[in-house]
């Protein structure tokens, strides 16, 4: 009985390291990666259905992974994440698994192959324990528009964990996996890092591989990773980045050791606060923000104020340049070659419609009539043309302000966590959530989110952003803020969701 005991509080207590020691204690054969993937699927059993984070949870396929791996590990092959678990956004396609994107439409589409960043994780170690919960082809910004139901923010079950990657945001949050993925094309990774949290982590458009990822605006995607610290981030951006000759946007960028730059000695840097991410902010929020910023003058950081006007007009040209490209892409589900089919049509063109309308939600059926307007003769240049003339105004003012800065740094968004249903009625005041992250996809920068904060316990982000593939700067200033605050180590109770 002792020693199940002692073995239980070794088991918690590797759920309280980073991924960087979890890999030594898998090592070293303290435990095991059956053990650990155990432990997690079981905690997933016992407190996921109040949070509904997961679609799919693969617990055969995990606990078959797992003790293959301890097999290498016995014969002292070891590779760099190996017995790690990791949770994956269900908009990665995974063979043989489930892949919804929190749709009807693709509620029985099983992958016959798997997505890029699922090969490359495999490939470093990794054990998949299940698929995510998302808002629908990942359009949302609260994770309440799924086909499969509402995620619960951890912090507080009656609010939002952000979206559309609120799945992989409040399982890590809530500790039922100690990594996820997820994918980020106008917030949808830094957004739910920051209501619930953790860190999350928004690669260089094209650094790691879109192959397989099911396409929301192919021209803002991004694949990422939420995790407990700028450490675990670095370790696994390190092992999904690369060109891929299947993605014809993939980047030919050399991949640096992000883990081995990000603990790199700190030499202080110059660091632009745009006025513009300052309006409209929280009075709380702004406080807490404050006292991050004088905690970076702290290890040599000159701030300076820039300012991004451009940056104010990013909501609207991302609302017609999404949509736009969301309308291009989702015309592949007509109800004949995958996804949901109709019982009830008579003829081709009812099958298309009948199909469409009981396979998309809501929010996804706005987003492709105004995609669709937008692209529309007579609507083009009115709307979709100005819209990219702003995002060239916008990337132009960033590759300037970079001129003169290293990083650039605000809150990730305006306020904290709101409450369940308050925005959904209201796509605007949802919309304008993503405020101060749109920018950074329209002009395709790296930008992480990290813990800076609590206002009435619930936490905030601090946003950081980057120049292209600079990945390894805002990284080392994430990981030295994160020396110097016990934020990221804040978790909410576990007591709330059984």
């Amino acid at each position: 009985m002792m020693a199940t005991i002692l073995f239980q509080k070794l088991l918690i207590d590797m759920e309280n390291k980073t991924l960087t020691e979890l890999t030594v204690e898998l090592k070293s054969k303290k435990i095991s990666s059956s053990e650990l993937t155990k432990y997690y699927l079981e905690k997933i059993k016992k407190y996921d259905p109040r949070l509904n984070s997961f679609i799919t949870l693969t617990e055969e396929f995990a606990l078959k992974k797992a003790s293959q791996i301890d097999t290498e590990i016995s014969k002292g092959n070891f590779k760099p994440l190996s017995g790690i678990p990791i949770a994956q956004k269900d908009i990665f396609c995974t063979k043989g698994v489930r892949t919804t994107c929190g749709s009807k439409m693709l509620s029985n589409f099983i992958s016959p192959y798997d997505a890029t960043v699922i090969r490359k994780l495999n490939e470093a170690g990794t054990v998949m324990i299940g698929k995510t919960n998302m808002d629908e082809f990942a359009m949302g910004s609260s994770n309440e528009t799924s086909y499969f139901g509402t995620v619960k923010n951890p912090w507080d079950l009656e609010r939002v964990p952000g979206g559309s990657s609120g799945g992989s945001a409040a399982c890590v949050s809530a500790g039922l996996a100690p990594c996820a993925t997820g994918t980020d094309t106008g917030g949808s990774i830094r957004q739910p890092a920051s209501l619930t949290g953790i860190c999350g982590l928004k690669p260089t458009y094209g650094r790691v591989s879109r192959y397989g990822m099911i396409a929301f605006a192919s021209s803002l995607d991004q694949a990422g990773v939420f995790a407990k610290t700028a450490e675990d981030c670095a370790l696994l951006l390190t092992h999904m980045s690369g060109y891929d000759e299947q993605d014809s946007t993939s980047s030919r960028e050399s991949v640096p050791n992000y883990l081995q730059e990000c603990k790199a000695e700190f030499k202080g840097m110059k660091i632009g606060i745009p006025k513009e991410f300052l309006e409209g902010l929280d009075h709380d929020v702004h406080l807490i923000f404050d006292e991050a910023v004088k905690q970076l003058e702290k290890v040599n950081c000159k701030i300076v104020e820039i300012s991004l006007k451009s940056s104010k007009l990013g909501v609207s040209a991302y609302q017609v340049v999404a949509p736009a490209e969301c309308s291009s892409n989702l015309s592949r589900y007509d109800g004949v070659r995958f996804g949901h089919r109709t019982k009830d049509a008579e003829n081709i063109i009812e099958l298309y419609k009948k199909s469409r309308s009981e396979g998309f939600g809501d929010e996804v059926k706005r987003r492709i009539l105004v995609g669709t307007y937008a692209l529309s003769a007579g609507y083009y240049d009115a709307y979709y043309i100005k819209a990219q003339k702003i995002r060239s105004l916008i990337s132009r003012e960033f590759k300037e302000a970079f001129d003169k800065v290293d990083l650039i740094i605000g809150p990730t968004t305006p306020d904290v966590a709101f409450k369940l249903g308050e925005k959904l009625n209201d796509p605007i005041a949802m919309y304008l959530s993503d405020i101060f992250t749109v920018s950074t996809n329209l002009a395709g920068l790296p930008a992480i989110s990290i813990p800076m904060g609590m206002k009435k316990n619930l936490p905030t982000g601090l946003q950081i952003i980057g120049g292209h593939f600079q990945e390894s700067k805002l990284l080392s200033l994430a990981h030295e803020f994160q020396k110097m605050t016990d934020w990221h180590l804040q978790k909410p109770d576990n007591q709330k969701w059984i």
